[in-house]
């Protein structure tokens, strides 16, 4: 009998004890909901994130299940709302939902997360060309952003613009911000040709390499930014008023010991989860409140 078949018959005994031992708002309903911000198509994160919810089920007693959203800004309301109690969430989207949320936790991220990255693209039948500086000429080009509530593709990006160049994006490249939605989108507007460029993020942006769905050579890194930090696990507190007094440091601790590669692969961090803390996302919130981007 396989791990998998094996959950599968856990669950519906898992909910009933969990029923029996704790109540909810919603009438005694005493499954976690959690999301995360879109980065695929629906039906893969759906599947990825669904194998998380069993994990999850099955090592804390307790009924997981994921919820999709359709974009950035339904994550951080769901969680706002308290229609789910946990979220894996970009820098700025973790920024935002903590400050909605008073006692709100960023517990987890990725190995990679304290140091993370953006990379600027171009198409390369536009000349541009790689630079170990921000790219010269970029405003004469096409240029998209991801998600506007994105950090690698919108908020650090934007940040490293005006630092370049003492411009908003708007006054560089002569006109309004384009959004392209999310980092997926971003590549493939460039990779076509809609757009001259874009930034979005190095992972996004590497993974699709490998798996052959962006060609570096028609698709090239012109830039790389700094390090900054990015993605959290988030938790609503919530959690310890249903579940008890220490239990948000109980998810914790299996978020970060999830050693499974296919597991960690539906967050893109195969090499694994640590411990986060919110004062660590302290600088992005300070740059998200002097850009306007979190009141």
């Amino acid at each position: 009998m396989t791990n998998k078949t094996i959950r599968a018959l856990c669950l519906p005994l898992l909910a009933l004890l969990a029923a029996a031992c704790t109540s909810d708002v919603r009438g005694g309903d005493a499954t976690i909901r959690f999301t995360a911000i879109p980065g695929e198509n629906t039906t893969e994160m759906i599947e990825k994130f669904g194998a998380v919810a069993d994990y999850l089920s099955a090592e804390l007693g307790v009924p997981f299940e994921y919820v999709h959203v359709a974009d950035y800004g339904a994550s951080v309301e769901a969680f706002k709302n308290g229609d789910v109690h946990l979220s894996w969430f970009g820098g700025l989207t973790g920024v935002r939902a903590r400050a909605a949320v008073p006692g709100a936790r960023a517990i987890a991220q990725g190995k990679i997360d304290p140091k993370y990255k953006s990379y600027f693209i171009a198409n390369a039948d536009s000349g541009l060309e790689a630079s170990e500086s921000f790219p010269e000429g970029l405003n004469k080009h096409s240029f998209t952003f991801g998600s506007d509530s994105s950090t690698s593709g919108r908020l650090m990006p934007e940040y490293f613009i005006r630092k370049a160049t003492g411009k908003t994006p708007a006054e560089y490249f002569g006109s309004e911000m384009n959004f392209s939605g999310s980092h997926d989108q971003t590549w493939q507007l460039v990779q076509s040709g809609s757009f001259d460029a874009g930034v979005l993020s190095y992972k996004t942006y590497e993974t699709r390499v490998k798996e052959g769905k962006i060609d570096p050579e028609v698709c090239r890194i012109i830039w790389i930014t700094p390090p900054y930090p990015d993605y959290s696990w988030n938790s609503h507190p919530a959690l310890d008023i249903r579940y008890g007094k220490g239990f948000t440091d109980r998810v914790q601790k299996t978020l970060t010991k999830m050693g499974d590669p296919v597991l960690l692969g539906a967050m893109m961090r195969e090499e694994g989860l640590i411990d986060a803390s919110n004062e660590e996302f302290k600088p992005l919130e300070d740059l998200a409140r002097q850009l306007g981007l979190v009141r």
